[in-house]
């Protein structure tokens, strides 16, 4: 009667959880044609990673599946995810030892200091080790149980080892391992939730050593297929008669009339022994997030607006404002504990100083006086360096139905690139699965940016995560690159309410100008595009067309058009600025529609675009459009360590280099 969900790690690992599905019962119920007989049996293993049919690996289709195993390393931080403020459910995660390899798990280990057993879940790590990858041994495989051990325990785990050669005998032992590891998960849990726990716990994880290619061929064509290399994957082909013996000698050895009866149905020993509705592996609600999704309380951005009475009259700091947003959305869904911000220690760094008000980090492990808002029931996941961590516990969080958002400097969102498309692909995926619900979106909220990182040098300037997500299919992610404060706040109020999508927002974390009330704001971000009148030059005439899109360039854009109307008073000047970079799209939902395009952009005026990263993304989008009459101003991997100023005229972006082209 347990909440429990379980992740598969390891690649091609589909197949135990479609046969766990289809006994239990879910994956009929699910798909009625996969039927409890002899047809849908057939149907089940005939599908089974063929063409049209169900992947190897554990996919969105597949039932009480948070997390597919195709792309390696991020199970485990998946598994933390799921259980944080889910203070019932136990999160089984099976980590193969290539897997275990990876960057992305490797650090994922570290995650049990983040966990607070009063009120968050509890992950069973669940090592598998055969010793193998595809064609290499495994390291963790070729050490000693004592420095297997040790470095578990350095983990802050307890390990439990079972191994063993008598098939029936190990399945005894894993039986009772699982049962020992839960009792002792429970005991913590109790003793944290009674107020006795007064140390960090030591939490269990089972190391399980079997052989690869366990139960299958032990030997093909005179060559060593069990507990070698050669199993991976597909440990038999059949090319003639004898293989075909071996494929049944092999099959038969499951005993399968044991289990099933004349009918091809469990026989009644087995089925009183399965759990019933939820409790179902495949019919968990923490495996279909968005049955469990509550909306989360938003306040009313205009509450934080900054005033402007003028264009460019007061500056702001765009992320600071911001924060005072954030802390109340904390505030409002305090109770419901299903919100969280995750950053890989640069929330303070990226003036989001206002969420220390309301809330604290989240470490539960040695806590100093001179420490700073840390606490063990912190909802401020910045204590780890690791945008790994950081990006895929917050997956795992919103695949069981929360609310969040990942901060990090525009540069090393580079970092998680692979995760998040990853990410798109499950959500592409299950969009097209009825009985998946939606679930919040992964909002990644990118500032540092590449205009902002004159002191850090060239490592720190990266633009190049837009030019990664926009290749991700157009229905599901949106670019956005407010101009100053008040447009952050209604771009962030917007992105953080939807549903399935990935959002991008490029922000400004430093003192800057501010151009908009929040009215026109507001009516500025919901068209995403759209002229600014005031500072057009000649309302009668339209020589040619200044657009930016970022706050960097906007700021250049406006000083280059001041120039050229008091130098060039005679050329009329219409200023675009571009919040949301899809609108720009005609194949993205929010394209603008072909003569609302050329009434901004008209195809016989000449157009000059700054733009926030490298020039080719809008290049290629006004070519989509059948225009070539744009001249594009964008980062040039130019700059290092100089001035902010030095910065933008190196890569021509700045008002001299746009005046010139004016000219």
């Amino acid at each position: 009667d347990l909440d429990m969900i379980l992740i598969s790690g390891p690649g091609h690992g589909g197949n135990f959880f479609l046969s766990n599905c289809y006994l239990e019962g879910s994956y009929s119920e699910i798909y009625p044609s996969i039927s409890q007989n002899k047809e849908g049996l057939t149907k089940l293993c005939k599908q089974f990673s063929f063409p049209g049919g169900a992947s190897s690996h554990v996919a969105p289709e597949t039932p009480g599946s948070i997390h597919e195993g195709g792309e390696l390393g991020y199970s485990l931080l998946h598994g933390y995810g799921a259980v944080l403020d889910n203070k019932d459910l136990i999160a089984a995660v099976v980590v193969g030892d290539g897997e275990a390899e990876t960057g992305p798990l490797a650090t994922s280990w570290q995650s049990n200091k983040f966990i607070n057993p009063k009120s968050d879940g509890a992950v069973l790590p669940i090592l598998h080790l055969n010793g193998y990858k595809i064609s290499n041994p495994t390291v963790l495989a070729r050490i000693s149980e004592k420095e297997l051990k040790s470095f578990f325990y350095g983990m802050g785990y307890k390990p439990y080892i079972v191994e063993g050669n008598n098939n029936l005998a190990l399945h005894r032992k894993m039986a009772k391992v699982m049962d020992k590891c839960i009792k002792t998960i429970k005991n913590i849990q109790f003793l944290a939730r009674s107020g006795k726990l007064e140390t960090r716990p030591i939490w269990p994880m089972i190391i399980l050593k079997t052989k690869k290619g366990w139960t299958g061929p032990k030997v093909v064509e005179n060559k060593l297929m069990e507990g070698s290399f050669r199993s991976h994957q597909v440990p038999l082909t059949i090319k003639n008669e004898n293989d075909f013996k071996l494929l049944e000698k092999w099959l038969r050895s499951y005993r399968i009339d044991e289990i099933f009866d004349e009918n091809y149905k469990l026989k009644p020993d087995i089925t009183k022994l399965l759990p019933k509705g939820n409790k179902r592996l495949g019919m968990s609600p923490y495996a279909n997030g968005g049955q469990l999704l509550k909306e989360l309380y938003m306040p009313n951005p205009k509450e934080f607006a900054v005033k402007v009475d003028k264009p460019g009259e007061v500056k702001a700091q765009d992320m600071l404002v911001l924060s005072k947003l954030i802390a109340e959305i904390m505030k409002l869904n305090k109770d419901n504990h299903n919100f969280r911000l995750f950053s890989p220690d640069e929330a303070m760094s990226n003036r989001l100083y206002h969420i220390f008000d309301e809330e604290n980090r989240d470490f539960n492990a040695k806590i100093v006086k001179t420490d700073e808002f840390l606490s063990h029931d912190g909802r401020i996941m910045d204590s780890f360096l690791s945008e790994h961590a950081c990006e895929g516990w917050l997956e795992g969080y919103l695949l069981t139905g929360r609310h969040g958002v990942f901060v990090s400097y525009e540069a090393f969102a580079r970092v998680v690139d692979s995760m998040v498309s990853q990410h798109a692909k499950w959500l592409k995926n299950c969009s097209q699965i009825a009985w998946r619900k939606p679930i919040s979106s992964l909002n990644l909220l990118l500032t540092s940016n590449v205009w902002q990182q004159d002191h850090n040098g060239y490592t720190h300037q990266e633009p190049g995560f837009i030019d990664h997500i926009i290749n991700k299919k157009s229905e599901l992610i949106g670019v956005y690159l407010p101009p100053d404060a008040n447009c952050l706040l209604c771009v962030y109020s917007d992105v953080q309410s939807s549903k399935n999508k990935i959002n991008t927002v490029i922000a400004s974390k430093h003192p800057s100008y501010q151009w908009l009330d929040y009215e026109s704001a507001r009516e500025h971000c919901a068209r995403g595009i759209g002229e600014w009148k005031w500072a057009s030059t000649n309302e009668e005439k339209e020589d040619v067309i200044i657009a930016c899109a970022g706050d960097t360039p906007t700021i250049e854009a406006l000083a280059a058009t001041a120039l050229a109307k008091k130098f060039f008073p005679s050329i009329g000047i219409k200023f675009v600025n571009v919040v949301d970079l899809m609108t720009l799209d005609p194949s993205h939902p929010h394209g603008l529609e072909r003569g609302e395009f050329e009434k901004l952009f008209p195809k016989n005026k000449p157009i000059l675009f700054n733009y926030h990263g490298y020039p080719k993304v809008i290049r290629e989008m006004f070519a989509r459009r059948g225009q070539t009459n744009v001249s594009i101003h964008g980062y040039q991997e130019e700059g290092s360590i100089t001035t902010a100023f030095d910065m933008r005229v190196q890569n021509e972006i700045d008002r001299y280099h746009l005046v010139l082209d004016i000219n």
